[in-house]
């Protein structure tokens, strides 16, 4: 039998402060000429698209343009909802971040709370719950812009449950521990495809252990027999200047395409429920069913709509296990001797731009995708390179199925401690680990 909390409203527990429940401002008074490269950051929806807070793609406002707009400034533990845009947004500003304060933009607002009453980082997690979204979005209106009708009064009439202060404080933990765990996963993978593409780049663009040997001196951080696959001269070719012996070749060459193995949207098996299998478009998982067409590594490269990044380079996925695909992405393996990770780094700094067609819509059909210049070393060192970021890329796949499980036990834990249909107590088991 779960436990009812007593129940209060934002009103009750925000802080007695000035602003503690403010708005942004109006668009009139941030305007681009306002932006500066150093200065106080602005909160906007890009930053609040994470799990938590995402501290980065800041612009920023002078300390004056700042002062000016007191009403909109935040602090470390307020928590910031969007309130027009991308409704559901809920952030929460880091006790341990870089900056001492934010302003908030005019699609924002704020929310500071009463310390003496509640834990801010219970208030967050009450707001990313399913109960908390049902209250945050049950004054939408969807005319024109969606956006949220009269936002700073109905944030104060949301209800919201309310353990005594520690209770609080530990459910905040719980979730707070796999949250950080989580991201912890996230930066390492971040870390491990920075070494990755490093490594390829070195490599296989600025050719550092050709040049090396040309200069007489020996790649640093480099073993004697990886050197030795290396050439000691550059040679002209349709691509520039290249390795001595390394072929210029067709893309279509040194992969496999899996095209005609995809199904669209209208064929895919819909769950009843959210199904086990993700479901990938052209950029992302789109959703989850019920059955899979493809079983394995594969590198998903948009065909349409969005295939090009904001650095002309292809829109790709490293993707594993079972899945379904719809027909906006080509399915790509590696082959003859170039991995599905050589393969994919490859892509990731390719410059796409000649190859796409289409004014309106972008496009990369097949037959310009095969006819991209590869530039292929020996299958000796390719079979090095596969072994040196093999590794890396096992680490990168084992992290994100942690984050996937860990992520699953927050969302299921969530709703139950928020509302107090478990108590701490049983969910400690979840995160033994936690401090």
């Amino acid at each position: 039998m779960g436990f009812k909390w007593s129940t209060t409203t934002v009103d009750e527990i925000k802080a007695t402060t000035p602003n503690s429940v403010a708005m942004g401002p109006f668009g009139s008074r941030i305007k681009t000429d306002n932006f500066v490269p150093v200065g106080v950051p602005v909160i906007r929806g890009i930053n609040l698209n994470g799990e938590r807070f995402n501290s980065a793609e800041f612009v920023f406002l002078t300390e004056e343009k700042a002062d000016e707009l007191k009403s909109a400034n935040v602090f470390p533990g307020d928590i910031v909802f969007t309130h027009r845009g991308t409704l559901g947004q809920v952030g929460i500003v880091p006790r341990d971040g870089q900056y001492e304060r934010y302003v908030i933009s005019q699609s924002q607002m704020k929310l500071s709370c009463d310390l003496k009453k509640t834990d801010p980082y219970f208030v967050f997690y009450f707001f990313k719950s399913p109960m908390g979204q049902h209250a945050l979005l049950a004054n939408t209106s969807t005319t024109g812009v969606p956006a949220i009708s009269r936002p700073s009064s109905s944030l104060k009439d949301i209800e919201i449950p309310l353990p005594p202060l520690p209770e609080q404080r530990a459910i905040a933990r719980i979730l707070g521990c796999l949250d950080d765990k989580i991201e912890l996963n996230r930066r390492m993978n971040q870390t491990l495809k920075k070494v990755a593409r490093a490594i390829f780049k070195s490599w296989f663009v600025d050719f550092d252990p050709v040049r090396a040997k040309m200069e007489g001196h020996a790649q640093v951080g480099m073993d004697a027999e990886t050197a030795a696959l290396f050439p000691d001269q550059l040679e002209e070719s349709e691509q520039g200047m290249v390795p001595k012996g390394w072929e210029v070749v067709k893309l279509e060459e040194v992969i496999e395409v899996h095209d005609s193995k995809r199904v669209p949207l209208s064929g895919r098996v819909r769950a009843q429920r959210q199904g086990l299998y993700p479901y990938y478009g052209a950029a992302s998982i789109m959703d989850y069913v019920d059955d899979y067409i493809f079983d394995g590594i594969y590198i998903l490269m948009a065909e349409d709509g969005s295939v090009i990044d904001n650095k002309n380079h292809p829109v790709v996925q490293y993707v594993w296990g079972k899945f379904w695909v719809n027909n906006h992405a080509h399915i790509l393996k590696g082959a003859c001797d170039i991995s599905n990770e050589h393969l994919m780094l490859f892509l990731k700094q390719l410059n796409i731009l000649p190859y796409v067609t289409g004014a309106v819509q972008p496009k990369l059909n097949q037959q310009n995708m095969r006819r991209i210049p590869f530039v292929k070393p020996s299958p000796q060192l390719c079979e090095t390179f596969s072994h040196k970021i093999s590794p890396l890329f096992a680490h990168i796949r084992a992290n994100t199925e942690e984050s996937r499980t860990l992520a699953a036990i927050r969302d299921a834990l969530l709703p139950k401690l928020i509302s107090g249909e478990i108590r701490v107590k049983d969910a400690e088991k979840y995160v033994e680990w936690c401090p």
